[in-house]
């Protein structure tokens, strides 16, 4: 008798995933099977010879979902994963004063610091889900950010909470959190390819918004400044929400004074403190 979590000759190409798991519920371990069809293999897809078809699958995915849910534009919001709310922040910072504990203390007092940015991120959030609420499909601009915690979690609250849907593109890493709730599920995606995850969001980005961040944020900001500069990427608004924290960062000011960038390379970046201000951009920039 054929072992029925074995057997994938089935009449149906979808069975063979249902035979997986069958094979996964009955406690049998996942080994090569040269029987197994290619395309519900995973050990043959892990390869490092197949690593050309995952980047083709990590492209596809997203792009016929957001296709589905009639998302053609986005104002991707960056920034820092570990602000939280003012209300979470003071929370956290009492706690730690209780403990006694001034290291931690030190560093959530630093965060309570910047947490009027994640409030600010959410109210932008809101205001791009209310202008596209009564919006024709192909107008709608929808919310797209890393889909994390922090900044990214506050821009996905804010459409939320307006009544509207955002995307969110997550990364797989050893110290990322789970994906914020305030993305449906269905736009909730995960990546293991940063340069993926970074074709996603300018594919359908009309805006950039840029919050305070580190290092993650640093480097994506960077990506779509360089594409928008060499003409890789058609040209969009790059708003750096914060003047006096981008101020303080970037020195752009001495790269054209050395030489490394024309003068005309800083009209790229607009530097904003309110939310209004960075969505009246938005709006200037397309005439909306």
């Amino acid at each position: 008798m054929t072992n029925p979590t074995h057997d994938i000759h089935s009449p149906r190409l979808a069975d063979a995933w249902a035979v997986l798991q069958a094979h996964s519920n009955a406690g049998n371990p996942l080994q090569p099977d040269a029987s197994r069809l290619a395309f519900a293999d995973p050990e043959f897809l892990l390869r490092r010879e197949t690593r050309g078809i995952r980047f083709q699958l990590e492209l596809l995915k997203p792009d016929l979902e957001q296709q589905a849910h009639g998302i053609h534009s986005t104002v991707v919001v960056f920034g820092s994963a570990r602000f939280r709310s003012e209300e979470e922040s003071a929370a956290l910072l009492a706690q730690a004063e209780a403990s006694g504990n001034t290291a931690l203390t030190e560093r959530l007092r630093k965060l309570a610091r910047n947490a009027h940015y994640y409030e600010k991120a959410r109210a932008f959030g809101a205001l791009v889900a209310r202008y596209s609420e009564n919006k024709a499909p192909d107008e709608k601009l929808f919310i797209c950010t890393g889909g994390g915690p922090g900044i990214m979690q506050a821009a996905n609250r804010g459409a939320h909470e307006a009544g509207g849907i955002s995307v969110g593109l997550a990364i797989a890493l050893p110290m990322e959190e789970e994906a914020n709730p305030y993305v449906p599920p269905a736009l909730s995606f995960k990546f293991h390819y940063f340069a993926l995850r970074k074709m996603h969001f300018m594919m359908r980005a009309k805006a950039l918004v840029v919050f305070p961040g580190g290092f993650g944020t640093l480097d994506e900001l960077f990506e779509v400044i360089t594409l928008v500069q060499t003409r890789k990427s058609k040209q969009v608004p790059i708003i750096l929400f914060g003047s006096d924290y981008w101020k303080r960062l970037l020195n752009t000011d001495m790269l054209v004074e050395e030489g490394v960038i024309s003068p005309d390379d800083m009209k790229l970046l607009q530097y904003v403190d309110n939310p209004q201000v960075a969505w009246d951009l938005i709006k200037a920039f397309y005439e909306l």
